[in-house]
């Protein structure tokens, strides 16, 4: 027997930019980027979040003059916007769309596909530009704190297929990232504090100090503090960055810890048909991940409120009939199984043994999952009990 065999690496780099304005004709941000990267005929393709063009109005003006005075790339006049939301990722209708225009503006590989929106809106662009003539350069700009502090920042990119969650996708990381904190200031409370809950889950199995952090400051970001929000997003955005730099930024393997709480969470979304958000999802997925660990002896109870507490002191709920587990029917235990499938191999779950400390196991017992969900919906009644009565 003979064989050839061949073996390369491919470096990866970008960088996660911090601003205000960035589409402000004094903000050189985005016109560094361009300069020395630029090599003549180069051009960029916006598509926005239609949510993003309503709440600011002048922004397509602000880009169109914006490259009339930085003209180190050539903007394509035809901006894009169309309706963001998980929706987005459900119409392959709008990935059609995408694919039109880079054909009919000739967007090659030495050009740009910019995406301003939402972490479904980053997703549905990330995949256009990634199948595109196999790679067009992508630049993400998020304006939700879900997507600055965790989807937008990542090498994900996807859209949802044959009612799967990110069925279709790729890992293609972004050329650049830029966070514009201005955006955040016209979310609801509802989008705003939505994200909070992925910054939790990266605390609970990364760094116990920035949990501690976040548990001491729920006031603060319950009340749209905007310097605890930016603290919150830039260091959540860096844990989330250590981790895709590691031994497995594809995923290759089976294990996942950045998926904590979103076995659950993914098929919730399906099963709520996406009316609960990624980030509610995320935040009940925690509180069953997290009471499942105290069941099974991994967690102690004190810990386990103080998780729960925090959640519910951010308003989040966490429970609901979609993701309560009543007996072994309960359609959100479907969940495993395509998390499994999704996974590839064998079923990787990661539990908590101490706050920001994960522990992986393999199967779940479904009767003490049902004893978990029993547990949440007990503890949210004495919760509510308890604040009734101090008012």
């Amino acid at each position: 027997m003979s064989y050839l065999e061949q073996s390369f690496s491919v470096k990866f780099d970008y960088k996660i930019y911090f601003t205000n304005t960035l589409f402000h004709i004094e903000n050189p941000t985005l016109a560094n980027f361009f300069k020395g990267r630029a090599a003549g005929g180069q051009k960029i393709y916006f598509v926005i979040d239609e949510g993003v063009a309503i709440t600011h109005p002048s922004l397509i003006n602000e880009i169109t003059t914006y490259f009339k005075l930085h003209k180190e790339v050539q903007l394509i006049a035809d901006i894009m916007v169309i309706p963001g939301g998980e929706a987005a990722k459900n119409d392959t209708a709008l990935f059609d769309k995408i694919i039109d225009a880079v054909d009919t503006y000739g967007i090659d590989r030495h050009s740009y596909i910019a995406a301003i929106g939402g972490g479904a809106i980053l997703d549905l662009v990330g995949y256009a530009a990634a199948v595109s003539h196999r790679g067009i350069k992508h630049i993400r700009i998020p304006t939700t704190v879900l997507s600055q502090n965790d989807s937008g920042i990542g090498v994900k990119n996807g859209i949802n297929y044959k009612g799967k969650k990110n069925f279709l996708g790729t890992f293609a990381p972004p050329i650049a990232v830029f966070n514009d904190d201005a955006f955040l200031n016209t979310l609801s409370d509802r989008d705003y504090r939505s994200g909070i809950s992925e910054a939790i889950k990266v605390a609970l199995i990364k760094d116990p100090d920035f949990f501690y952090w976040i548990e001491a400051h729920t006031n603060a970001l319950a009340n749209r503090e905007a310097d605890s929000m930016n603290y919150l997003i830039k260091h959540c955005a860096k844990l989330h960055l250590e981790h895709i730099g590691g031994a497995d930024p594809f995923e290759s393997g089976s294990a996942r810890p950045l998926d904590f709480g979103h076995w659950s969470a993914h098929k919730q979304e399906q099963l709520s048909g996406f009316r609960i958000l990624h980030g509610e999802a995320v935040a009940m997925g925690i509180a069953v991940d997290s009471t499942y660990s105290f069941l099974t002896g991994l967690l102690t109870a004190d810990k386990l409120q103080r998780i729960l507490n925090v959640l519910l002191q951010l308003s989040f709920e966490i429970t609901d009939p979609t993701i309560e587990i009543r007996d072994l029917q309960s359609p959100v235990l479907k969940g495993l199984t395509e998390f499994q499938e999704h996974l590839g191999g064998k079923l990787t779950i990661t539990l908590l043994t101490d706050l920001g400390t994960g522990k992986e196991v393999h199967e779940m017992d479904h009767q003490l999952l049902i004893k978990a969900s029993g547990y949440i919906t007990d503890f949210v009644k004495a919760y509510t009990t308890v604040n009734a009565n101090n008012n």
